[in-house]
């Protein structure tokens, strides 16, 4: 049973968990199981199929959003550019008039004043970076041009090209078929429906833009409350396969991208186990913003998780969307939300950015750590102390710190920062922006960032040693 307060819902008890005897399942009619198998390759070949390109091995997605922003940058910057342009304006149009201009609904880009103000800022400084206008420090690789250029298109050209195919792959079965096969490991796990693995797999394999785009689409359906969005967006948002790769690659250690994974995979969940049953996660409310939809409980061996994976899928099948239908609202959704958070990334990103590269900020907060690093056994502990810190601003820029040290520190840091998964040039303020109604604050998103470094240091550490001992490194 649900309970309605104001605009949030609430499930006042936990259903008794079922057997397979127990269960409607659907007819397997021949149309709606051959419109989820063809919908589930699809989304599994985008998203997962292992194909070489350019002397690497990757997958379609990230392909395709490399071959647009690679071949078209112009028209990339354009879009960027009109886009946050649009978002600024809409946003504005909406706070001002609540929710309505010219007689159309604009209650979608309404927000917060400080997000208004942000996305506000977003717009003016779009034209600032496009025309390269300003100072030269404004613009260099690690800043202007690293958020502008790399960042602001990635995110971009990711959230509507990725939104086509995660709906296509949603709304015709595949959440339900891979959310009911993961239910025995996420819920005693992480706390989280069976279906949070769609999201984490989502991030894995595409961005955490892709990720956080499933996980506000199931919450806005009444498929996650508010704890278990928390937890997704702080826990799963992770880097993708694909920039582990980058990193290996930047470090010169390509050839350790196993170990790398295997040990960030490792530290995700490790991280993930500890900080769901810690406030502020923790003390979030289980409320739901829509009417309750919450997983079936269920119990059963694994033929018949399979059977009800299956029935699921089917059903949300026959029910869901024609293939066109689902590809045009993922793309406009898309489209909409990139609109949202990209001039907010923009401005958070850069602010960041600029703090890092022409500030002692990290410098100094960083030295209290360096005993604590050397005393784990990690060399050059001066220059990776501010790197474990630095990671707060952006993903990338600790392993720009530590390119010139040690094999153990650069396999330290390389686990390190993808693990930290927090950074304010793209997923704090998304999170922020896209979860307001959770809502996850700013000094949420701090005290987790520090809380994985409390964790993830020893852990990475200790790794660090294992895989050195054992002639890996």
């Amino acid at each position: 049973m649900s309970t309605e307060t104001g605009t949030t819902y609430t499930v006042d008890t936990e259903p008794t968990a079922r057997s397979i005897e127990e269960v409607d399942l659907h007819e397997t009619d021949p149309r709606p199981v051959l419109k989820f198998v063809v919908a589930f390759l699809i989304g599994g070949v985008f998203f997962l199929l292992p194909v070489p390109y350019q002397g690497e091995v990757t997958v379609p997605f990230d392909i395709v959003v490399s071959t647009v922003t690679e071949t078209f940058p112009d028209a990339v910057g354009v879009y960027s550019l009109a886009i946050i342009v649009a978002g600024g304006v809409l946003t504005t149009a909406a706070m001002l008039n609540d929710g309505e201009a010219a007689g159309y609904d604009l209650s979608y880009f309404e927000t917060s004043t400080v997000f208004w103000a942000l996305r506000v800022a977003g717009l003016v400084l779009a034209p600032v970076m496009f025309f390269k206008l300003g100072p030269g420090w404004l613009h260099t690789p690690g800043t202007g041009g690293l958020m502008w250029g790399t960042l602001v298109y990635s995110v971009g050209v990711i959230i509507p090209i990725g939104a086509i195919f995660i709906t296509i792959f949603v709304e015709l079965g595949g959440l339900e078929f891979v959310g009911t096969l993961a239910r025995p490991v996420m819920k005693p796990l992480f706390r989280v429906p069976g279906r949070a693995a769609l999201d984490s797999l989502a991030s894995w394999v595409g961005s955490y833009s892709v990720g956080l785009y499933v996980t506000r689409n199931v919450f806005e359906a009444g498929g996650y409350h508010k704890r278990d969005v928390f937890t997704i967006a702080t826990c799963f948002s992770t880097v993708s396969i694909g920039f582990v790769g980058v990193v290996a690659a930047t470090l010169e250690m390509l050839p350790k991208f196993p170990l790398i994974f295997g040990a960030y995979f490792l530290c995700v969940v490790v991280t993930g186990v500890i900080l769901v049953r810690l406030p502020p996660i923790s003390t979030t409310p289980d409320e739901y913003i829509a009417e309750p939809d919450p997983e079936v409980a269920f119990s059963g061996g694994v033929t018949d998780y399979v059977r009800l994976a299956v029935s699921e899928a089917v059903g949300k099948a026959k029910e869901g969307e024609t293939f066109a239908q689902a590809a045009k609202r993922g793309f406009v959704d898309g489209l909409k939300l990139t609109s949202l958070i990209l001039g907010t990334i923009l401005a958070v990103g850069l602010a960041a950015t600029l703090l890092s590269a022409n500030t002692p900020v990290f410098d100094i907060l960083g030295r209290p750590l360096t005993p604590i690093i050397a005393a784990l056994g990690i060399p050059n502990a001066e220059t990776v102390a501010p790197a474990t810190i630095v990671g707060i601003t952006e993903m990338y820029v600790p392993v720009l710190l530590v390119t010139e040290t040690a094999t153990k520190a650069k396999f330290f840091i390389a686990v390190l920062s993808v693990s930290q998964l927090i950074f304010f040039s793209s997923v704090g303020p998304m999170i922020m922006d896209m979860f307001s109604d959770v809502p996850v604050r700013f000094r949420d998103l701090v005290a987790l960032f520090v809380m994985r470094t409390i964790i993830l240091v020893p852990l990475i550490a200790g790794i660090t040693h294992a895989v050195a001992a054992l002639g890996l490194l």
